[in-house]
């Protein structure tokens, strides 16, 4: 099939960010009283907006989840970002490569905050790619794994969505980018902070790939 246009997630599909992200969370939650492992986290966490899984910290911590705490929990985020934040393995290259195949017709559509997302793609270099076609779930009636991201973001390109290649890493993403009506591409590499490639496919991803180097030529 040939796509008319790519949407990429970023965490953990443009850029390293799961690592640095889970290990401010898994902290702050031991500090609120909720002690998890570095794993634990990612499995319960990965994919999903921390606002969203209010129920579940207030029920392990005992705590009220509030505006302070997840504006505390922005800034050691970002501050780990800005420290050490480096971009996916063949991540830029492949980017650089799709962007020039479909004349422009990228877009980022993340779960996350947008504030988030301009950090993370400034400082990894990939913001000249995907400048005025960012979306962020924050700012949808509903985030992953409801499409809603990705529906927006085939829209502003002007392309029907099921003429869209989404790539994405987790269970939530694959969910939502199937929702839309896309077809989705599973990144599931070896570290941590992705999901395992029979969890992507089972929902719902059409390839399955290990390496960045791969996806122009897959495209």
């Amino acid at each position: 099939m040939r796509f008319e246009a790519v949407l990429f997630d970023c965490d953990g599909v443009l850029v390293d960010s799961e690592p640095i992200t889970n290990g401010v969370l898994r902290d702050m939650l031991e500090e609120s009283g909720w002690t998890l492992s570095s794993a634990e986290c990612m499995r319960l966490f990965i994919g999903k907006a921390v606002k969203d899984q209010a129920a579940l910290i207030e029920e392990k911590t005992g705590r009220p989840l509030t505006e302070e705490w997840l504006h505390e929990f922005r800034g050691r985020r970002n501050e780990g970002l800005v420290e050490g934040l480096l971009p996916i393995r063949g991540a830029l290259e492949a980017v650089a490569q799709i962007h020039a195949l479909y004349e422009g017709r990228i877009a980022c559509a993340s779960g996350a905050d947008r504030f988030k997302v301009e950090l993370q793609l400034e400082k990894c270099g990939l913001m000249t790619y995907f400048k005025d076609r960012i979306f962020s779930g924050h700012e949808m009636p509903r985030s992953k794994p409801a499409p809603d991201v990705y529906l927006a973001a085939a829209a502003a390109l002007g392309v029907d969505p099921t003429r869209c290649a989404v790539l994405e890493d987790t269970v939530p993403g694959v969910t939502a980018g199937v929702a839309a009506g896309a077809t989705v591409f599973g990144y599931s590499p070896a570290e941590a902070g992705h999901d395992a490639p029979d969890a992507l496919r089972a929902a719902g991803a059409s390839l399955i790939f290990i390496d960045m180097a791969n996806l122009p030529d897959m495209l």
